[in-house]
């Protein structure tokens, strides 16, 4: 490896792809400053303003999924993963990667399928505790599939797989508690509830939370409440006369350190990505699925969590009625919430990122 490394990084779509896609780019480029890093996403998605944000080149590719149903789009659906897989194959011809990285998403599927047909070396990094339908399809033309769950053998060949645990964003861990009430305006004597919906809002905690803030000011809980940017202006108007009582909207939280010190409990959607930053952050949590996923993985994340005693799970059907009972009985009961974070301390794996480059080092060498 005289010659400087070059790796295409392919896929996104959610920030639960985009963020670990970063923390690999970044791992690399600490290891090989002099590293030539070219993400490929899919047009329109947030990868296309969220990688370079991160300080990375990315290329977009004309692909999106399946729909549900019978669809225009649908009809389009073929013709756009040929012509997909052949500007890959371009990008790849002249970029020349000494390998490839898929992390799931649209963009994925065509990055891989042209490095496969070129023999070039590739490897997956599945989130989920059920694989997606690209990774799944393509488990057998890479050359290695780093996955975060135990049991990933009935999605992929055994030999393929290696448990690395999932790539977090390493300035989440840490953060001071102090510190972070401060920066946050939160008073050190009240319990704070910290709610987040995923990098894009989720329209049922919303919901939920709007209608309970008058129970959490009469309980004296604070809150951090990330709402999305399509749910923000009216969860601000919502939350403004609660502000006295530390009750707080933000559309997007940016010092998720700071976010969860200061949090006691958080209530959380199940994507991959956050259920690792929890288990991370040893946080105790209330899960909440969304049921608008492929193969409905988040619920099958959170029962991972769940069966081992690491953390509360309620359906999306039920959250209206049942989350914010839930969540200020585990607020006013300390002992669980030790048990809970003890848990999911368990399930932590700070060296996943580093790991998944030992073995993207590891073919490129071979």
């Amino acid at each position: 490896m005289s010659n400087p490394l070059r790796v295409i990084i392919s896929g996104g779509g959610t920030g639960g792809h985009i963020f670990p896609a970063v923390a690999i780019a970044n791992e690399l480029r600490r290891r090989h400053p002099d590293a030539a890093i070219l993400f490929v996403g899919a047009n329109g998605r947030m990868e296309m303003t969220r990688v370079p944000e991160a300080g990375y080149d990315i290329v977009g590719l004309d692909i999106s999924g399946l729909q549900r149903r019978l669809t225009p789009q649908n009809l389009l659906f073929p013709v756009k993963v040929f012509r997909s897989v052949r500007r890959a194959g371009k990008l790849i011809e002249d970029f020349l990667p000494d390998a490839v990285v898929g992390v799931g998403g649209y963009a994925s599927a065509p990055v891989l399928l042209a490095a496969a047909s070129r023999a070039i070396p590739s490897l997956i990094q599945e989130q989920n505790s059920y694989a997606g339908l690209v990774n799944k399809l393509l488990g057998r033309r890479v050359a290695c599939i780093c996955v975060a769950y135990e049991g990933m053998e009935k999605f992929f060949p055994a030999d393929k797989l290696v448990l690395t645990g999932n790539p977090v964003r390493a300035e989440i861990v840490g953060g001071n508690r102090a510190e972070a009430l401060a920066f946050f305006g939160l008073d050190p004597a009240k319990k704070t509830l910290l709610v987040v919906g995923g990098s894009l809002g989720a329209r049922t905690l919303n919901l939920a939370t709007a209608a309970a803030l008058p129970r959490l000011q009469a309980a004296g809980v604070q809150l951090l409440w990330q709402t999305g940017k399509l749910y923000y202006p009216e969860a601000k108007q919502q939350a403004a006369p609660y502000a006295a009582g530390g009750l707080y909207a933000y559309e997007f939280i940016r010092r998720m350190d700071l976010a969860y010190a200061a949090a006691d409990v958080v209530v959380s959607r199940a994507g991959a990505l956050s259920v690792s930053e929890l288990a991370l952050t040893g946080k105790a949590c209330i899960l909440v699925p969304s049921p608008n996923v492929a193969e409905d993985h988040q619920t099958k994340n959170a029962l991972a969590l769940v069966g081992k005693g690491a953390a509360v799970l309620i359906t999306d059907a039920h959250a209206a009625e049942r989350l914010y009972d839930e969540a200020l009985r585990l607020l006013a009961d300390e002992p669980r919430q030790q048990q809970l974070q003890a848990r999911v301390l368990e399930l932590a794996r700070p060296d996943a990122t580093t790991a998944i480059v030992d073995e993207l080092l590891k073919l490129i060498k071979n």
